[in-house]
């Protein structure tokens, strides 16, 4: 198992943090948690059975606790073809690009008909600030949390976030000139499945895979376009 690891550390120290984060699949594991937020992604050397040997240590080490089961450590068809490209050092082709966005726009489910979109900001701060959820010491029936701080900045007065997202600061006075009705279902889908618009985002996709409901991520589109809500004061 020693042996096992150094191979395997040795392989993640030649991966990118990005493409690591990629081969961890829909939802990102506490234990390597700090290579995926380190900074602007590194290009190291690269040899031959990389992956595989990362994909072989995530698979010896993990193990199914709670509500965190081995599915996790699965890619889909998208998430395996970034890693591929990130892992070659290649960008996927156009076609590839537009076939992932393609596919991910289909998987957006919209609130019902004369619903709107935006709903409480207060509450949409709360989840955008927890973390809380889908961890296997969680219990189940806790709805999860955005953790979206440590990736974003949320606001002006906070001094401690994470900054592998934009900050999103005045977000929606930043894109003032989109039609309203637009900026709404675009936000909606870009958190719902950011990958319909960005292939190979590390965003999760917080509505195709069950991590947020509707109306939670209906509260922050509320968060992101109120007008008096601390993002955009």
């Amino acid at each position: 198992m020693r042996r096992l690891l150094a191979r395997a550390l040795s392989a993640l120290q030649r991966t990118s943090a990005r493409a690591l984060c990629l081969v961890l699949g829909s939802v990102a594991l506490s234990l390597v948690l700090a290579a995926c937020v380190v900074g602007p992604p590194q290009t190291m050397p690269r040899e031959p059975g990389d992956a595989q040997r990362v994909r072989a240590a995530l698979s010896a080490s993990f193990v199914a606790r709670g509500q965190a089961g081995l599915d996790r450590l699965e890619q889909d068809l998208a998430q395996r073809l970034c890693s591929e490209a990130e892992a070659a050092g290649k960008p996927l082709s156009d076609d590839r690009v537009q076939a992932i966005e393609r596919e991910n726009q289909a998987l957006i489910r919209w609130p019902a008909a004369g619903t709107p979109l935006l709903g409480d900001w207060r509450s949409g701060e709360r989840i955008a600030q927890s973390g809380v959820g889908r961890q296997w010491s969680d219990a189940p029936d806790v709805p999860a949390g955005g953790n979206c701080y440590a990736c974003h900045q949320l606001s002006p007065d906070e001094f401690s976030y994470g900054t592998l997202g934009p900050s999103l600061l005045r977000y929606a006075v930043l894109r003032a000139q989109m039609p309203r009705t637009e900026l709404e279902r675009y936000t909606y889908g870009r958190i719902y499945n950011p990958q319909a618009w960005l292939a190979c985002s590390n965003m999760p996709r917080f509505g195709s895979h069950g991590i947020l409901t509707q109306d939670q991520i209906r509260d922050l589109v509320a968060l992101l376009l109120a007008p008096d809500s601390p993002i955009n004061r």
